[in-house]
């Protein structure tokens, strides 16, 4: 009797499944950083993401105004008179003078193509928004990060600074610094000079809240285990500061910075508004919304496109910053 045959394949498949198995586990064990994990949580929030691809959008129209004004053959400071009623002063056609030409119409009076002007507008929002965030941040994690880490006269003497400041009228303090300010200063003119003063005074007026974020977070983690084996291991103290603490407040500099650039924005638009911001005929969101005031009745689409364009912009900006708090912070239930 001859003893029955078996598969070649048989006693191979242990090894095979073994082989599988560790290849499976190798896999699963494998790490993912920090960053690639709250790219991963940002990439579920679909409103965040929509938020900056809005922002990402804003940013690369603002940088190319000059290119799309030209391809569209406009000017934000050209006249076109010919589209205006003599007797009202009102665009011709409706909607504000919508035409292939003039997509978004043109102003009241003088005819220039609004358009034009929000691109242009965009970049001095963009612009003044983003560098006094910049400002703010920079004051803010230096001063803060001092206050929370060496207490004492230095914590007292910052938290008062920053308590006066809070409590400072910002606003009434920029309307009357810029009323003031000449037209020419450090090789600026004009407009440039007082886009450079929005820049210093909205930035300086800021950091204290930011300041106020980095101190508390600050005095939570200089007590943490991996703060003190640095310090049992003859770490200095801008070692730690630098090495330690700054690498762990990343995640709120990161958070904070999106929430105040759309504040900024909004009090950039507020200052053209009340007519000390950019000068004419420089292009701004709050001065086109000033100048709509008179014709809200007359020519409404005037009014509606800036303010269409600031809710748009601040809206984006304020989802995209949600999402990056709750991409960030390792509680967040999304």
């Amino acid at each position: 009797m001859t003893a029955p045959l078996h598969e070649p394949t048989a006693e191979a498949a242990p090894g095979a499944a073994e082989e599988a198995a560790a290849a499976a586990g190798a896999k699963a064990v494998q790490g993912r950083s920090l960053g690639r994990i709250a790219w991963e949580r940002l990439k579920r929030d679909k409103l965040a993401l929509t938020g900056g691809i809005v922002v990402l959008v804003l940013v690369v129209v603002a940088l190319l105004a000059p290119v799309i004004t030209g391809i569209l053959g406009q000017d934000p400071n050209e006249y076109h008179e010919n589209l205006i009623d003599p007797l009202f002063g009102t665009p011709t056609g409706s909607l504000g003078g919508i035409s292939g030409d003039h997509l978004l119409g043109v102003e009241p009076v003088n005819g220039r193509d609004i358009f034009a002007r929000i691109l242009y507008g965009a970049r001095i929002s963009l612009l003044v928004g983003f560098l006094s965030a910049i400002v703010a941040v920079i004051l803010g994690v230096v001063l803060g990060i001092l206050a929370g880490f060496f207490g004492g006269w230095v914590d007292s003497l910052i938290s008062r600074v920053m308590d006066g400041l809070l409590a400072f009228p910002q606003l009434l303090f920029i309307i009357a610094l810029v009323s003031v300010m000449p037209n020419n200063m450090l090789g600026l003119t004009g407009s440039s000079v007082r886009v450079f003063v929005m820049i210093l005074v909205i930035g300086f007026f800021g950091w204290p809240y930011i300041g106020r974020v980095v101190r508390g977070q600050t005095l939570s983690m200089r007590e943490r285990e991996y703060v003190e084996a640095a310090r049992s291991l003859g770490a200095g103290r801008m070692y730690i500061l630098f090495k330690e603490l700054l690498p762990n407040l990343v995640a709120p500099i990161i958070v904070y910075t999106t929430m105040m650039i759309p504040t900024n924005i909004l009090t950039e638009a507020a200052l053209s508004f009340l007519g000390v911001g950019v000068k004419p005929p420089t292009a701004s969101w709050g001065q086109m919304l000033s100048s709509a005031i008179d014709y809200y009745e007359s020519d409404p689409m005037y009014m509606v496109v800036p303010g269409v364009a600031i809710f748009i912009t601040v809206l984006a900006f304020n989802l995209f910053g949600d999402g990056v708090r709750d991409a960030l912070d390792p509680k967040a239930s999304r």
